[in-house]
This record gives structure tokens, sequence and C-alpha cells, in this order.
């Protein structure tokens, strides 16, 4: 089995969902997607980065805010 990219993701949160964006190292978007704003909601976004590969990194937009339990 070939080795696991490695990704970054990005969420830009909202009051009742977030929408995550992931990308491979070199800035190639790999794919969208939206996730309710609740516990479940939570785990399935890092579930889904983690389908994509080896997550390095993820930026969260307004983490003072609609962000702070993400």
């Amino acid at each position: 089995m070939a080795d696991q990219i490695a990704v970054v993701g990005g969420v830009d949160t909202h009051t009742d969902f977030h929408q995550a964006a992931v990308i491979d190292t070199i800035g190639r978007h790999l794919a969208t997607a939206s996730f309710p704003t609740t516990p479940d909601g939570y785990r399935r976004l890092l579930e889904w980065l983690r389908l994509h590969g080896d997550v390095l990194a993820v930026g969260v937009e307004g983490t003072g805010a609609y962000g702070s339990e993400l």
C-alpha cells in the first residue's frame, strides 16, 4: 500500500454548520463539505479530513465566536 498523502484543512465557521475544505501540501483542492455544529458533526468533520490523508494542520476561522466549540 502506498504512503498516505499529507493534507491541510480549513474551516469557515457559521451558526448552524461549518464549511470545510481540504488541500494537499502543494495546494491542490481535494474536497469541500459542510458539517453541522454538533458534537457528532465535529467528529464527522475530523473523520472526513482524515479520509483524505495525514492531517498536518487545520486552520479555523472564528475561534472566538462560532468556531469556539470546534
